[in-house]
């Protein structure tokens, strides 16, 4: 745990306490901060107290006695409309804050030279995190990685002089941490998403940029407009920043042209890696990841072999075009992390053949904006709420079938690709990226992976994935 020491002798409310709010609330109470709880749901705020955090209901208190509120990243800042925490705070002039925004504070007050690598963007920042933190550990560093991906960030271990953290930060954790700034702030692309809490792509967008205009040594990725405008404008203030594109070289940066990352080195470049072959980073979306990735660790100061070490030895990321299971030529590829139609394209992008396992909660634009990538499904499996508006789309583009559940979406697809292969002679994919939030049917993309997994690994036609010799 990291002790919030620099927030000794205040009051501190704290809401939401789901585990990164107790750890949070744990933190702040190991610092000497006076901390007060609370949580709409009862079950939570029983757990809490199972922990010796006071709970207490500070609706009609004298919320001004407090120094801050710190609110867990899922409640409502601003749209569809500010929490009634929110509105309190306000109204008595307290800051509010989350646990990214007490991290970095934290580290700015007791080890201000510790490297802190904080990863945003719409797409491939759970990817590029993972990435950068297994370069870093297989070059012998002393590593933590969390946030938004991985333990919470105040859970990981106490700041030590030679300690790097790799911390994936969301939109909504950014937008409650005012003056966060990382040693290093990747921002990878942005694509609309969450509009229903930052209210428009441009509030989004500028949401986003405050971790790139914080950020000592900024990578963006300048392939989308919106992060070129972030690079642009922090180039034009004199402060260092690393371009990464994988649509043609840059100048002071690190790009992709068919899959291999190059790196310029004085009048001369060089392929610091070719992901052709890699079995998990595959598609132009892993490209920038890698990008990203290489731009990042190369200016802490690891060495072309130490990276490239890295990136070799990658196991990849779970969820994430995670290949699980091989049966005879077709291979079984977990992608649950994919939960918009942006996020899924990377993976239809990347498969040819696909039995395309798609559905769940639908987010706006459905899977419309894929229909470039129709004529790669072989056969489409719907699944959850979205099963019929989905149907309704791809129809006449692609075979489809609705059957509701993951169940019989991983049985039949499988079935259907082992006899066309078989009958063909050649390769196939079945593919669960769903383009949809999970929470229709699971808890979330995690518990739909796990369960794609169980599915698979259970069958009797299927072994675990191994890549051929």
């Amino acid at each position: 745990m990291i002790p919030i020491t620099s927030m000794k002798g205040k009051r501190v409310a704290v809401f939401g306490l789901g585990g990164s709010g107790l750890i949070t609330a744990e933190a702040l109470m190991a610092g000497g901060a006076d901390v007060i709880a609370w949580d709409d749901n009862e079950a939570a705020r029983a757990a809490a107290e199972a922990r010796d955090i006071p709970v207490t209901d500070w609706r009609g208190s004298e919320f001004g006695a407090f120094s801050a509120l710190v609110l867990a990243p899922g409640v409502p800042l601003t749209h569809p409309e500010p929490h009634w925490t929110v509105k309190i705070a306000r109204d008595a002039g307290v800051e509010i804050i989350g646990d990214i925004c007490l991290f970095a504070r934290e580290r700015t007050y007791r080890s201000p030279t510790t490297p802190f690598v904080a990863i945003t963007g719409t797409n491939g920042k759970s990817t590029t995190t993972a990435l950068v933190h297994h370069i870093l550990k297989s070059a012998g560093k002393d590593v933590e990685i969390g946030g938004n991906f991985g333990p919470a960030v105040l859970g990981l271990s106490d700041f030590a002089p030679d300690r790097f953290y790799v911390v994936e930060c969301s939109s909504f954790q950014i937008d409650l941490a005012p003056g966060i700034d990382a040693s290093i702030g990747i921002q990878l692309n942005l694509t609309e998403d969450h509009l229903d809490r930052h209210g428009s792509i441009e509030g989004y967008a500028a949401v986003k940029e405050k971790l790139v205009d914080g950020a000592k040594v900024a990578v963006v990725g300048v392939d989308d407009a919106y992060s070129a405008a972030m690079a642009t404008r922090r180039e034009s203030k004199g402060l260092e920043t690393i371009r990464i594109s994988t649509r043609g070289a840059v100048a002071q940066g690190v790009w992709a042209v068919s899959g291999r990352i190059i790196e310029p080195m004085g009048l001369a470049q060089t392929v610091v890696y070719d992901l052709h072959g890699h079995p998990i980073l595959k598609g132009v979306h892993n490209a920038q990841n890698v990008a990203a990735a290489v731009a990042a660790t190369r200016r802490l100061g690891l060495g072309l072999d130490q990276v490239r070490k890295g990136i070799e030895t990658f196991p990849g990321l779970a969820h994430r075009m995670e290949p699980i299971g091989r049966s005879g030529s077709v291979i079984l590829v977990n992608d649950s992390k994919a939960t918009n139609a942006d996020a899924a394209a990377k993976a239809l992008a990347s498969f040819d053949n696909i039995y395309w396992i798609a559905g769940g909660k639908p987010k706006s634009g459905g899977i419309a904006p894929l229909s470039g990538f129709f004529p790669k499904i072989a056969k489409a499996y719907l699944i959850g709420i979205a099963a019929e508006e989905f149907a309704a789309t791809i129809d006449g583009e692609a075979p489809h079938a609705v059957v509701e559940t993951l169940d019989r979406a991983v049985s039949e697809a499988l079935t259907d690709a082992l006899a066309a292969t078989e009958a063909s002679g050649g390769e196939a994919v079945v593919l669960l990226s769903p383009a949809c939030a999970s929470y229709d049917q699971f808890k979330n993309f995690e518990v739909r992976g796990d369960h794609f997994r169980e599915l698979v690994l259970t069958d009797p036609r299927v072994k675990p994935f191994q890549e051929k010799a």
